[in-house]
């Protein structure tokens, strides 16, 4: 590999620029791969652009990529035959019957977006058009319903067990360890990050706070007291951004829970047992010097109750188990669809098409990312190589400080930028290798740096207003995009302070997660009640708490 230096970083950061210049994601990952492709091929327009496109290929053939996309587009459409089938709708019904007040709408919101944990696009869609009639019914703001919609959704899809995130999340953090030259397993990583996603932890737990006491602050406080009084759930003026449900149409009316119970159940069983299989496979692959499970000769004849669950779990092969599980989750809501004549069998292709359509979008910024990250890798311009090379000939040891120096560094650019994957794509990488070159082995520091990176990007995602998460919650949420921006940052921007201070803590000594979370949730307490009382104060509503509303019979 030739030392390309300082043009190394001309990829990534042509990503970065054109994603907040031009606010398409697609268009500044494409740019960034095809800079790099230049650049390997000593900047030969015609070399370069057909290197671009085998780059691009070689991305959507590798085997994981390929498993990965197939379970994406098994995951839209079997969200397409449950939401169609008017599932969703007849949980919400089932569970409307029990709310009657606020406070039971804005928990029942959270419950609903935390239980929706397997996409995020599927949850703003889901909790948005559910909880909309029966917070409107409970004098709910629009803003506060956009609130729950939004922080239930990346933060929730992020650190998922079974997730359109997670293969994504596997397969750069697996790029990373290629990087550094070392062989690690990708989900004993992933798995060992999760308690050091602060800002995902704690933004979820402060909706379900602020839900229920209905204590708020900041902008949030006015429009919930607006709404509880006068009945406004949108406020004067406001220009809500509605949903006409253009891609699934309408549910079937009569739905029934169990079409939403039963497919999601079978995704989550199927996709544990697939994870606990493949693991055991793994290791009894390795027992006989073969490697990968696929290499035994008769891999599915492997008794994998004779290895623990843990234990498997850190040698799975997550790609093959979610596949497993989203084909699942489709044949059985398929059945249970045809099998009832719920739908004709034309209907069911068109929903399985449409839902499929529904991560075109998705799947296209996982093949572009994966591309990138091919081209700066080690093998082509070595961009991690580089950065990690100037990093530490300082000689200074950044190591503890990696995982606040990435959460920061994640902030920033996926907030400019509006996403969290593309952010994924050029930090995570980034940061297993920095983290390894400075702590020598995988350790607490590589793994709190995995976390904060990830919790970083979904920052962005989470309250950027150029997110597309942001905009569709605003959307199914029925609520005014700008009001649902400013009442929400107070609470994002209050969960990364905290997020950081764990991080300094971290980076001062303190390296267990078991000891950093429960002293992050008391720091969020009690910002959470000096703010509360604070603006309480300014505005003259006492403790910050809004009333809570009763429907009258």
């Amino acid at each position: 590999m030739s030392d390309f230096g300082v043009l190394s970083l001309l990829p990534p950061l042509v990503a970065i620029v054109l994603a907040i210049w031009t606010k398409r994601v697609i268009l500044a990952l494409f740019s960034g791969v095809w800079i790099g492709s230049l650049i390997f091929m000593g900047w030969n327009p015609i070399t370069g652009t057909t290197y671009t496109l085998e780059t691009i290929v070689g991305s959507v053939t590798d085997d994981w990529n390929a498993r990965i996309l197939i379970f994406d587009f098994l995951i839209g459409a079997g969200v397409g035959l449950i939401y169609k089938s008017g599932g969703v709708q007849a949980l919400a019904n089932a569970l409307a019957k029990r709310v009657k007040t606020s406070r039971g709408a804005s928990v029942l919101g959270w419950f609903l977006g935390v239980l929706v944990f397997f996409d995020d696009y599927t949850n703003t869609i889901i909790v948005g058009n559910t909880m909309r009639p029966i917070t409107d019914r409970t004098r709910v703001s629009r803003e506060m319903l956009a609130y729950i919609d939004d922080s239930t959704a990346a933060p929730v899809a992020g650190i998922a067990l079974i997730s359109t995130w997670i293969g994504y999340e596997l397969s750069l953090i697996k790029d990373g360890f290629k990087g550094a030259s070392v062989d690690y397993n990708a989900y004993s990583a992933w798995l060992s990050s999760v308690p050091f996603r602060f800002y995902s932890i704690l933004a979820i737990l402060l909706v379900l706070i602020v839900a229920y006491t209905h204590r708020h602050y900041g902008a949030m406080l006015k429009a919930e007291y607006r709404a509880r009084t006068t009945g406004k759930v949108l406020r004067d003026g406001a220009k809500p951004l509605m949903t006409t449900e253009t891609d699934l149409g309408q549910p079937k009316p009569n739905g029934s829970v169990w079409d939403f119970i039963i497919p999601i159940l079978s995704l989550v069983v199927v996709s544990i047992l697939g994870l606990w299989y493949t693991g055991a496979a793994n290791l009894e692959a390795y027992s006989q010097d073969l490697g990968w499970w696929s290499e035994l000769e008769h891999p599915f004849s492997v008794n994998f109750l004779k290895y623990s669950f843990v234990e498997s779990f850190r040698e799975a092969d997550a790609a093959t188990a979610l596949l497993w599980g989203s084909f699942t989750m489709v044949v059985v809501a398929s059945v249970m669809l045809l099998g009832r004549k719920k739908m004709t069998v034309e209907e069911w292709e068109d929903t399985i098409i449409r839902g499929m359509k529904q991560m075109l979008f998705a799947n296209t910024i996982l093949v572009l990312a994966w591309s990138l990250g091919t081209i700066t890798n080690g093998d082509h311009l070595g961009t991690g190589k580089y950065i990690i090379d100037v990093a530490t000939s300082s000689g200074a040891n950044l190591g503890p400080w990696m995982p606040l120096i990435m959460f920061l560094s994640a902030m920033f650019v996926a907030f400019t930028t509006g996403t969290s994957w593309g952010t994924f794509t050029i930090m995570v990488p980034l940061g297993v290798q920095l983290s390894l070159a400075f702590s020598g082995s995988v350790n607490e520091i590589v793994f709190a740096t995995i976390g904060a990176t990830f919790a970083g990007s979904i920052f962005g995602d989470h309250c950027s207003p150029i997110s597309d998460t942001t905009i569709m919650s605003s959307m199914f949420s029925g609520s005014d995009h700008i009001d649902h921006v400013t009442t929400q940052i107070p609470y994002a921007v209050t969960v990364a302070a905290i997020g950081a201070v764990l991080y300094v803590l971290f980076a001062l000594g303190i390296r267990s997660w078991a000891i950093l979370l429960p002293l992050g949730v008391l720091l969020l307490v009690g910002a959470w009640y000096f703010l509360s009382e604070w603006y309480g104060k300014k505005y003259g509503i006492p403790h910050g708490k809004v009333p809570i509303y009763v429907v009258e019979e």
